[in-house]
């Protein structure tokens, strides 16, 4: 299919909402989806790759499914027929010609199998995931070295572009995947869809791309003057990957605004329910300050350092156990670490420094880091601290 970069006769000017929902039965009849919010979403992401410039942030799709067979490539190869200047990719060589794809402008990058083209294991893919992240906000770059006759430049070349990740359960970090709307595939097994037969459908598929880029320039302006409402609870990241979309909604009229807001808020409660059972994997300081708020119980409290660690152990034993990617316990003093570096907190010490003396933390000093987390406030409660230690340390036991 020629890639057309701009319109000619044959393209016909729609409005938002007929636009959308002409993508809405294209993909309906070609791909099966098991939840119908998928079907509402994928055309309001595909035409905010035309517009991602103006809507200043571009949410991630992630296109999963636990089994192969479900049609995610397939739903790439449309996506491809529809969005801005794509380009499949299913491997990627490096951080650098990633950054030269996008040097000339946005491009939507469609990213294949990236249960194995992101693999943690893979060479250069933190690398490679950095790059993708950074490329959600408009006027992000990257230094890439440029060799210009005999001698290299430093040169900043742009990564904001749209991308969709497709991939069987692919294991991403959890700070790209908070950056992702997920549209989840399973096997149709009744043939319901229609197949995708890019022979006969390569020619209709090229008139309404041509009736998309007629219609975008239109919308340009509008656009990018619309500050849509959002839930209260949408703040934050949750903010940045569905304003975008919300502002196309309310471009189309109709319902489809509420449909969005619907969408919104079905993703902020997918989120707590997974963190509340254990399912999604949080950044390590993070988990770290929720399994602290489960083991202080709601009592404002002072623990030691020593007993910290060791409930941390069998509290989650998969972050901090013998279970864990480190393949042994945290130790003191890397739990000493990750407190100060990421929270700027210091143990206390409680006792009498000429004998004994206990080093921890009291709950008073993560108390607003719990509220930051809308995790419920610790009830007031006398007296504060112990007048005596809670556990003996010898003086030297701690390094910090």
């Amino acid at each position: 299919m020629n890639s057309a970069n701009s319109t000619d006769s044959t393209g016909s000017a729609y409005s938002m909402g007929e636009l959308l929902e002409i993508l809405r039965n294209w993909f309906g009849r070609y791909i099966y989806f098991q939840d119908q919010r998928d079907l509402d979403i994928l055309p309001l992401w595909t035409i905010h790759t035309h517009l991602a410039t103006e809507l200043y942030t571009s949410p991630r799709l992630l296109i999963d499914s636990p089994l192969p067979g479900s049609g995610k490539t397939t739903l790439l190869e449309h996506i491809f027929q529809f969005a801005k200047d794509p380009i499949q990719m299913s491997s990627i060589s490096s951080p650098a010609m990633l950054a030269r794809i996008t040097k000339d402008g946005t491009r939507t990058l469609l990213i294949d199998e990236a249960d194995r083209a992101l693999d943690p294991k893979r060479p250069n893919v933190g690398e490679l995931i950095a790059l993708l992240n950074s490329g959600y906000k408009r006027g992000s770059t990257r230094p890439t070295l440029v060799q210009k006759g005999k001698d290299w430049d430093i040169e900043e070349m742009p990564t904001f572009s749209p991308v969709a990740i497709a991939g069987n359960s692919p294991n991403i970090p959890e700070d790209t995947r908070t950056r992702c709307i997920v549209v989840r595939l399973l096997h149709d097994s009744q043939n319901i869809a229609r197949e995708s037969d890019w022979e006969i459908l390569e020619f209709p598929a090229y008139q309404i791309r041509l009736d998309i880029l007629a219609s975008v320039e239109t919308f340009r302006e509008e656009i990018a003057g619309i500050n849509p409402p959002l839930p209260k609870e949408c703040v934050n990241r949750f903010k940045e990957k569905w304003k975008p979309l919300k502002r196309i909604a309310i471009l189309a009229g109709g319902d489809w605004a509420e449909r969005v807001d619907n969408y919104i808020l079905q993703d902020i409660q997918n989120l707590k329910e997974q963190i509340e059972n254990g399912d999604s994997k949080l950044v390590p300081h993070i988990q770290l300050v929720r399994d602290l708020y489960e083991i202080y119980g709601g009592e404002r409290t002072f623990i030691g350092t020593k007993t910290l660690v060791s409930k941390l152990a069998k509290h989650n034993p998969e972050y901090w156990g013998e279970l864990s990617i480190f393949g042994k316990a945290i130790s003191e003093q890397r739990f000493g670490r990750i407190l100060n570096s990421k929270y700027y907190l210091n143990s206390q010490r409680v006792g009498d420094s000429t004998s004994t003396y206990t080093r921890g933390y009291t709950s008073a000093q993560f108390e607003n880091i719990w509220i930051s987390l809308n995790l419920p406030p610790i009830k007031p409660a006398e007296p504060t601290e112990p007048t005596e230690p809670t556990e003996p340390e010898e003086t030297n036991g701690d390094v910090w």
